[in-house]
C-alpha cells in the first residue's frame, strides 16, 4: 500500500489498523480541525448488550476553530474509571484480555491534559501488543487534497466508514451476532497474537 495519511484516534477502528499495517510508511494528520461526532476521541466496544460508545470529554472553544492537537481533555470527571470498568464488562471473559490487561490499564490510571496526546499513546500501545511496527511522520501543514500518499483520513468519521472485514470469534456473537469494525481493542482481546495476520489479510 506504500505511503498513506491517517487520523491518530482513540483506540482506533479496525480499519485504522488494517490500513497501518499494510502501508510502509504512516504520516498522521496533526493540522486539521477538531470535529464534532468522529471517532477522534471515541471508540466503539461489543459489550453484554450489544454496539457501545465510549466517548472521551474534550473541552470546546465555542469561539473559534480548534485545531486538533489544541483540544484538551475534560479531566473533571472520572471518565476513564467508567472507560475501564465497560471494557471489563465486555472482554474480561475474552481469550486475551487478561494477557493485554496490564499494558492497557496505565492508560487509564495517567490524567492527560490534550486528546492528541492520549490519542498516540493508545495507538503505541496497541502496536506494542500487536508486535506492529512501523515508521511514521506527522504532518506540519493541512492540505486538503493529498496526492503523494494513500488518503484515508475519511476512516475517522465513523459514520461514513463502510469497511467490511472477515468475522471473528467475538464474545457475544451468540447473542448479537457478528459487529464489524468496532475499536481494534476487539480484535486484540480476542485473537490475540492472530490479530496481526487478520490485519494484514483485509481490505480496504
Amino acid at each position: 500500500m506504500s505511503n498513506i495519511i491517517i487520523h491518530p484516534s482513540y483506540f482506533p477502528s479496525i480499519s485504522h489498523f488494517v490500513a497501518i499495517a499494510q502501508a510502509d510508511i504512516v504520516t498522521f494528520e496533526m493540522e486539521d480541525n477538531f470535529q464534532k461526532q468522529t471517532n477522534r476521541n471515541r471508540m466503539y466496544i461489543y459489550s453484554p448488550n450489544g454496539i457501545q460508545l465510549l466517548n472521551v470529554p474534550v473541552k470546546h472553544n465555542r469561539e473559534r476553530h480548534q485545531r486538533i492537537k489544541e483540544v484538551k481533555i475534560e479531566n473533571d470527571f472520572d471518565w476513564q474509571k467508567q472507560h475501564f470498568k465497560s471494557l471489563e464488562a465486555a472482554y474480561r471473559t475474552s481469550p486475551f484480555f487478561e494477557y493485554f490487561e496490564d499494558a492497557i490499564t496505565p492508560i487509564f490510571q495517567k490524567k492527560h491534559t490534550f486528546l492528541m496526546d492520549l490519542n498516540m499513546e493508545t495507538m503505541a500501545v496497541v502496536s506494542q501488543c500487536l508486535k506492529l511496527e512501523f515508521d511514521y511522520d506527522e504532518t506540519d501543514e493541512y492540505f486538503h487534497h493529498i496526492t503523494d500518499k494513500h488518503d484515508f483520513r475519511n476512516l475517522i468519521n465513523g459514520k461514513k466508514d463502510l469497511s467490511r472485514f472477515d468475522a471473528y470469534t467475538q464474545v457475544f456473537g451468540d447473542k448479537h451476532g457478528y459487529l464489524n469494525n468496532l475499536s481494534v481493542l476487539d480484535l486484540l482481546f480476542n485473537e490475540g497474537r492472530y490479530a496481526l495476520d487478520y490485519l494484514k489479510k483485509q481490505k480496504l
